[in-house]
């Protein structure tokens, strides 16, 4: 009697922790798919900014607007924005999952679904399509592996990897690009509609929680940067860049655990408040907020 009393408060506090990690171990994931890739975005930055019709020193040749011949100008900035950033994203995902060969069937899969999407931002899909075809050739690898001939190696890979990645780009292409493109154009709307109220600060309501868990790069990347980009291609700036990095809301949460925190979370915020503030590293406060939320803050 006396062992199962002390031992049931515990399963739910080990449920929580366990499911905080889980939550935590997919953040970092899909941040690890698409850090790797920060040059891409800070290179089509640059370029954005210089030549788009609306830049510092428009070139249409490169910033696709104006006609060159009698023939429109493509320019570098929506490529590089439509394939090359969500393609190197797929191709880093499948990687993680499961090294080359996952990489090769994970871009063919996330090709798939940029094309069907037709000119839409698919950075959401590649981050989803990228490591699934790499997770499915894996599990397809299992079925023979160490049966085949010696000799054969190479061409039942080959040849395996390409059929998959001909059924996924078809499916990318005319079953899952629709959805993605739904999403991307339902939460497009939900900021404009937030912009157009004046009422984007909200935003933080869903952001700032997600960062305890390790999942703002996530949104960040996935969703606004995806929204962010599209504007920029139109416009040449977008406010959504700036939405996860704003040091605003951690720095109230960070106060409220200082004026009205107890233990640990308290004793720690002050601190947190000048690196997470003044040097602008979010993840200083994360530990701080979700030890806030377990079982020593309520000692």
């Amino acid at each position: 009697m006396t062992t199962s009393s002390v031992a049931a408060p515990d399963a739910p506090a080990k449920s929580r922790g366990g499911a905080r990690v889980a939550v935590q171990k997919f953040g970092t994931f899909l941040s690890g798919m698409v850090m790797p890739n920060i040059a891409i975005f800070i290179a089509w930055g640059i370029i954005t900014a210089f030549f788009i019709e609306t830049g510092w020193t428009p070139v249409g040749i490169l910033g696709g607007f104006g006609e060159t011949n009698g023939v429109a100008n493509p320019g570098v900035v929506g490529p590089i924005l439509t394939y090359l950033i969500p393609l190197a994203i797929a191709i880093q995902g499948g990687r993680m999952v499961y090294e080359t060969r996952g990489a090769v069937v994970g871009s063919i899969f996330a090709m798939g679904v940029i094309l069907g999407a037709n000119g839409t931002v698919m950075i959401l899909g590649a981050m989803i399509c990228g490591p699934l075809g790499a997770y499915i050739i894996k599990q397809i690898d299992k079925i023979w592996d160490g049966k085949i001939r010696p000799g054969f190696e190479m061409l039942v890979n080959n040849y395996a990897a390409g059929i998959l990645g001909f059924v996924l780009a078809m499916i990318g292409f005319f079953w899952l690009a629709p959805v993605f493109k739904a999403i991307a154009n339902g939460l497009g709307a939900a900021v404009e509609f937030l912009i157009n109220h004046s009422l984007l600060p909200l935003a933080s309501v869903i952001i700032e929680p997600a960062k305890v868990f390790f999942l703002n790069n996530a949104i960040n990347h996935g969703v606004l940067d995806q929204l962010g980009a599209a504007q920029v291609k139109e416009s040449g700036k977008s406010i959504l860049f700036l939405l996860e990095a704003n040091p605003g809301p951690g720095l109230g949460i960070l106060l409220a655990f200082t004026f009205f925190g107890v233990g640990i979370a308290r004793s720690t915020a002050p601190g947190a408040i000048i690196i997470q503030f003044l040097g602008g590293i979010h993840e200083i406060y994360f530990g701080t907020s979700g030890r806030a939320t377990g079982p020593s803050s309520r000692a």
